[in-house]
């Protein structure tokens, strides 16, 4: 492959899966700017290495498991800014009146609230299997896990989430009475 056929295959793939991937550096990382940063080494990377992707893994995977072990190894290299960012509010205007607009943002603030609390292999296994739709295969590819594993986490991870959610609707109804 030369180089202008390199180039243009990452920009196709950076136009397709650059949200996405943002998206999911954010939620591990909680600091925007950096995630910014990883996800264009991200793509840099898949520039330099492209010669090593095989067509067994969808690009998407590939570039996802990049993107988690370049996350990875900046948790090894030192501790991130805390930053929160909700990408579950992104939502288009679909006709629904104001009040279900601030319960829907409420809702999706708790929700991402509750994940990002979460200890990092369940915050992991539930950001790629239910909000960017990976599949069991997928997700164990990008995370270096086995299918069973991939399983069992995300079981865990969701009753996780709901013992969170719970508790902060617990919190919630504590504050309103």
């Amino acid at each position: 492959m030369i180089d202008r056929d390199k180039k243009d295959l990452i920009e196709e793939w950076y136009d397709q899966f650059s949200e996405p991937i943002i998206k999911y550096i954010v939620l591990m990382t909680k600091d925007y700017q950096l995630a910014e940063d990883i996800m264009q080494e991200t793509f840099i990377r898949a520039y330099r290495t492209i010669a090593t992707y095989r067509n067994e893994a969808s690009p998407k995977t590939w570039l996802f498991r990049i993107a988690h072990n370049l996350t990875v190894d900046y948790f090894r290299m030192k501790k991130p800014t805390i930053q929160e960012m909700n990408f579950f509010t992104r939502y288009k205007d679909n006709g629904i009146g104001p009040d279900d607009q601030v319960y829907i943002k409420e809702k999706s603030q708790q929700i991402t609230k509750a994940i990002l609390s979460l200890k990092k292999a369940y915050k992991e296994v539930i950001v790629l299997r239910k909000v960017h739709h990976f599949n069991t295969k997928e997700t164990a590819e990008i995370l270096n896990w086995s299918d069973s594993k991939v399983k069992s986490k995300l079981k865990q991870a969701l009753k996780a989430l709901e013992k969170q959610l719970e508790k902060e609707d617990g919190k919630h109804y504590a504050k309103a009475r």
